[in-house]
């Protein structure tokens, strides 16, 4: 897991766009961007996703998108971002290094939304009483 493209980022052998990086976090460029300003914010650490990650590591990153967001937004011009992180290959992630997503959005038309669909009757209850069980 050491050698995941994004910890050769950190350690420098392969370039990329650096736009912050901290003790705790780095953010750069996606290569292969939606929009143009795409970022990816990451830990430092490796955790290859949020079932694994640390707290603190969690935090520092979350601290990180907190900053860049509103930087990458006013740096493109866009009127919002779109922050996403996939875990889990069944999710559609696809480094199994922990990051975030920020995506620049200049209009909704640009971001098709996932589609929504109704429960059918009693299954909602059901699934709740399965997370709160599993949160005991």
């Amino acid at each position: 897991m050491e050698d995941t493209i994004f910890m050769k980022i950190v350690r420098r052998e392969i370039p990329a766009e650096i736009v912050y990086e901290d003790a705790d976090t780095l953010a750069f460029l996606d290569v292969k961007p939606t929009t143009p300003g795409h970022t990816l914010v990451m830990p430092k650490k490796l955790a290859e996703n949020i079932f694994d990650v640390e707290e603190k590591d969690l935090e520092a990153v979350m601290r990180t998108v907190r900053k860049i967001a509103p930087a990458v937004r006013d740096a493109v011009g866009a009127h919002g971002v779109h922050i996403n992180s996939n875990h889990g290959e069944a999710a559609g992630q696809l480094v199994p290094h922990l990051h975030f997503h920020i995506i620049p959005r200049l209009s909704r038309e640009e971001f098709s939304n996932w589609p929504q669909k109704n429960y059918l009757a009693g299954v909602a209850a059901e699934i709740a009483a399965k997370i709160r069980a599993n949160l005991a």
